[in-house]
């Protein structure tokens, strides 16, 4: 009987990569387990949570997981997401263990899966997960404020509920409900470009159309999962938002505003957050200015100044923890420092470029950078889980993503270098609580 527990880091690893170099025993390896883990045998497996007492990993992995049904299977995109809740969220577990991450996160295609409702035409490849389809938004600046309410109990949201259920009954994890936040969804549905184009021109149209999906379509899509799932959560993600693609003042006063502004007397608020705004560094960035350099000096506010004020905007919408993504560029000490500062949790995302295995072209040079980089990451994750008050539990059964996070981990990526910052985790010494 095959046993979960016998794959266990690194050996999960060195099957997978076995497996995407085409090997066929290791292929006929991976059938075997997929057929165990879809049939319930690893269910009793998939209830032990991660030590409270160490620095913990975790990734979003459902790209490599329809990856590997896709071949192992033939299953298609359309099919994986929608259909068969018990194999999605087993599925899923399985390719954790196999990672050797030791939290588990649950993830789909977010950004899709919240338009999709409204009524905007997707794309669903076979084995990659599905998006909205640039050429046919679904509105305008004209009717954008005919937009109403969809049916929570049917489609995608009925999905999403029952993948939900499975996931607290498998893991004892509280649900996680993965939505995009306003600026995110308008860009799906309105258009990356038109709507760049408006917040250069036309403000005050962003604006409105922000708060009109927060208060038509997010903020009861909200209500519906506070209702189905009392003690769950709700990430939002708003990569187009994010100040490395509209600015940190237009990140502040479009994006986080309109969160800010839905989340308004919602007693669930301190349930949301959203983690995901990157390209940090942008707000280190000197504009070119006219005036002179004494006059720009004596009234220029300091560089560090500005990202504070932008981290204090990112606190705002999201007061669980403290998150530093591979695209912010900013030294992890600066987010070690804030979230001692704030008394809060600190993660640190390892971005899914930086494991893609065709972009590597120094492989050997790459692994001696990530091994010094993770070591990094572990060592101020420790040093603030030993410095905050924390839990007894560490948040382990919290379901956001913890201490290393692979932001996506895909069919793709290098897991040799997923293998050499897991060492760097699992290397770590146990945390230390202060007395």
């Amino acid at each position: 009987m095959i046993k979960i527990q016998d794959y266990e880091f690194p050996e999960g690893l060195h099957l997978l990569t076995r497996w995407q170099a085409g090997d066929g025993e290791a292929k006929q390896e991976m059938t075997d387990i997929f057929d165990a883990a879809i049939a319930g045998t690893f269910d009793e497996n998939f209830a032990v949570l991660a030590p409270p007492d160490r620095v913990n990993s975790t990734a979003s992995v459902h790209m490599l997981t329809l990856a590997l049904l896709h071949d192992l299977y033939g299953v298609e995109s359309r099919d994986y997401y929608n259909t068969d809740p018990y194999r999605y969220v087993r599925t899923n577990l399985t390719v954790s263990r196999l990672l050797g991450v030791s939290k588990y996160y649950n993830t789909w295609a977010l950004y899709a899966f919240t338009c999709e409702p409204l009524g905007q035409k997707l794309m669903y490849p076979d084995k990659f997960p599905p998006g909205a389809d640039p050429d046919m938004t679904l509105i305008n600046r004209d009717n954008w404020h005919l937009l109403e309410t969809p049916d929570f109990t049917t489609g995608v949201p009925k999905a999403i509920d029952d993948i939900l259920r499975v996931v607290e009954e498998l893991t004892g994890m509280p649900p996680l409900l993965n939505i995009s936040a306003p600026y995110s969804l308008a860009a799906d549905i309105y258009g990356q470009e038109p709507l760049l184009a408006d917040v250069v021109n036309d403000p005050d149209n962003v604006n409105a159309l922000l708060d009109h999906l927060g208060d038509k379509v997010l903020g009861p899509w909200m209500d519906h999962h506070f209702e189905i799932f009392p003690g769950g959560w709700v990430e939002l993600s708003d990569a187009s938002g994010s100040p490395f693609f509209i600015g940190p003042e237009n990140c502040k006063k479009m994006s986080i505003r309109s969160i800010r502004h839905m989340l308004r007397h919602k007693p669930y608020a301190e349930r949301v957050f959203d983690n995901n705004y990157r390209g940090d560094f942008v707000a280190e960035v000197k504009k070119k200015a006219r005036a002179s350099r004494r006059k720009v000096a004596a009234g220029a506010k300091d560089d560090r100044g500005n990202l504070k004020e932008l981290t204090e905007a990112k606190v705002s919408v999201n007061p669980v923890f403290i998150m530093r993504l591979e695209a912010d560029k900013v030294d992890i000490s600066f987010y070690e420092e804030q979230a001692i500062l704030r008394n809060l949790p600190l993660t640190s995302g390892i971005g899914s470029p930086q494991i893609d295995r065709n972009s590597i072209e120094d492989l050997d040079a790459t692994k001696t950078k990530f091994a010094k980089e993770a070591r990094s990451f572990v060592e101020a994750i420790k040093r603030v889980c030993e410095t905050i008050d924390l839990p007894e539990d560490n948040h382990v059964r919290a379901p956001w993503p913890s201490h290393i996070y692979f932001e996506d981990v895909n069919g793709q990526s290098q897991f040799e270098l997923v293998e050499i910052i897991l060492n760097e985790v699992y290397d770590c010494t146990p945390i230390v609580r202060r007395m």
